[in-house]
């Protein structure tokens, strides 16, 4: 198994950057780390190689949370990332957006927004039905959803209204346009899912593709 590396991090919200040329540039301000290693798990002990990283101070933690954290901040967010160099960690290391390098590729993680109750045209673009002579509410209808006598039941995942949004999502392959240790902050180009103060999780590039263009800032 290849080597992961990934962050946690909080969606601090969307800016621009004026490159060199002129050109404005959306990007993504993203708070990554510090995160600290909670848990290292091996192929002898517990079947596979992974380990633990917390992110974000914990107001409050039950008497299990605390254990598993004894000797640790009392961190809010866990999870756990597969990899294969697990040597090079131990309990209590801190992770950090060092990690990365301006011009780097990677693939950010989170919860999109969510929508509440959406109609099936807004929910998967539907065209809607065409208008007729004096039909008044057909227009943003789904039409029809199945046959008659056979099957006589309305098929499993068939497209229609309901809750739209509050689902995760990757976006992959996006451009690190500037890092600031210091402040633990990365600048991504483009945007990334989720509201703003949201959790992210970030990591390399999973999928390998030619790099775009990108514009000196």
């Amino acid at each position: 198994m290849a080597t992961k590396k990934g962050l946690l991090g909080r969606k601090v919200g969307m800016t621009q950057l004026i490159a060199e040329s002129g050109e404005v540039v959306a990007v993504t301000v993203i708070e990554a780390g510090p995160c600290f290693v909670t848990q290292i798990k091996t192929q002898a002990k517990d079947g596979y190689n992974a380990i633990q990283i917390g992110f974000g101070p914990a107001k409050r933690l039950n008497k299990p949370e605390l254990g598993h954290l004894r000797d640790l901040p009392r961190l809010r967010h866990l999870r756990e990332i597969r990899t294969d160099d697990v040597d090079q960690y131990r309990v209590g290391q801190t992770i950090d957006v060092s990690m990365f390098d301006a011009g780097d590729l990677i693939d950010v993680t989170g919860v999109s927004k969510g929508k509440g109750f959406a109609g099936a045209m807004k929910r998967h673009n539907f065209r809607g039905e065409r208008a007729g002579h004096g039909q008044s509410d057909r227009a943003r209808a789904v039409g029809s959803i199945g046959a008659g006598t056979t099957p006589g039941r309305v098929l499993k995942g068939m497209r229609g209204p309901g809750h739209m949004g509050h689902e995760r999502v990757t976006v992959l392959n996006l451009s690190v346009e500037k890092v600031d240790p210091e402040r633990n902050l990365l600048v991504v180009r483009g945007a990334v899912p989720g509201p703003t103060d949201s959790l992210i999780y970030i990591r390399k590039a999973a999928k390998t593709r030619v790099v775009r263009r990108r514009v000196g800032l």
